[in-house]
């Protein structure tokens, strides 16, 4: 079985716990993600299985979206309400306090790993590290904020909901922490939904007792997309018959033989590339020094 399921990753799940599942539904041995999300979090886990687990190191970097509920007044241990508390403080946030201190956070910033994280250091992952107690320096690294908005607060109880929009990489409980600390206090994240990821929305996204429904019936197709639905934001470019077998064996493509879009061509640049039946052969990049599209990956059958 090969092709992408947009899965609505349930509550109480690690990603692995949700790629071991679907392995089993599909009676797939090759599955695997496009990005970890939290246990407690929800929502679009795109899942890669056959000839597309392929494309784990070739997507695209596409922002991803957030919904995240949080509480104001109170830290903990992993940045979430799963927590141990640390800290509490009662101190009142006004809500204009807050949108002051959401302002600092948008665009390129600056943001250190948390402990409980799957960061690796020393071979030895930061959450191992943190569960025996230990707490090590982490370096920061930089991230982007592309949208951050205020969905909803409550300064009497101090609870809340922020939309965020992010690059991959981006920890919304440490987002949430460093918000609080600059509007005066401290925080954690109560419940995270992911909206948005790799191109795929949440409408799209299939719950786990849906797909075991459609597992029984051996009804994979509404569920289960192209490949090539993962690469939408590379330029498409369709060849003959000899360049596709070309392609096929591995080789380069002649720039000057194709019928390129027109377009600024950057070196690197990449391209999905299509048989003559249309069909989706896999992904070349631009060597504008050889002036071909080389050969990246190969997803055909």
């Amino acid at each position: 079985m090969n092709g992408v399921i947009i899965l609505d990753k349930p509550s109480g799940f690690t990603s692995f716990d949700a790629v071991a599942v679907v392995r089993g539904l599909a009676q797939e041995r090759k599955v695997g993600h496009t990005g970890t999300l939290d246990p407690m979090a929800t929502g679009v886990l795109p899942l890669l299985l056959g000839k597309a687990a392929k494309a784990c190191d070739l997507l695209p970097d596409t922002e991803k979206e957030y919904l995240a509920q949080f509480q104001l007044g109170c830290q903990t241990d992993t940045g979430d309400s799963t927590g141990k508390v640390l800290k509490t403080k009662d101190a009142p946030v006004p809500t204009e306090a807050l949108e002051r201190a959401l302002k600092k956070f948008q665009g390129d910033i600056l943001q250190v790993p948390p402990m409980y994280s799957a960061v690796s250091v020393g071979g030895k992952r930061l959450y191992e590290l943190a569960r025996a107690g230990v707490e090590i320096p982490r370096q920061a690294r930089p991230v982007t904020v592309f949208r951050l908005n205020l969905e909803s607060y409550d300064p009497s109880t101090r609870r809340g909901t922020l939309r965020a929009a992010c690059s991959k990489g981006t920890y919304i409980r440490v987002l949430i922490e460093d918000i609080a600390k600059a509007a005066g206090t401290v925080g954690m994240m109560t419940a995270l939904r992911r909206v948005r990821a790799c191109g795929f929305l949440e409408e799209e996204a299939v719950p786990l007792d849906r797909l075991k429904e459609l597992a029984e019936k051996g009804d994979w197709d509404q569920v289960l997309m192209p490949v090539e639905s993962l690469f939408t934001a590379y330029t498409a470019v369709s060849v003959s018959s000899a360049q596709a077998s070309r392609f096929r064996n591995g080789g380069s493509l002649a720039m000057d033989r194709l019928r390129l879009p027109r377009m600024r061509i950057l070196e690197g640049m990449r391209f999905c590339i299509y048989g003559p039946e249309e069909e989706f052969l896999g992904l070349a990049l631009a060597d504008l020094e050889q002036a071909q599209l080389k050969f990246l990956k190969l997803f055909a059958e």
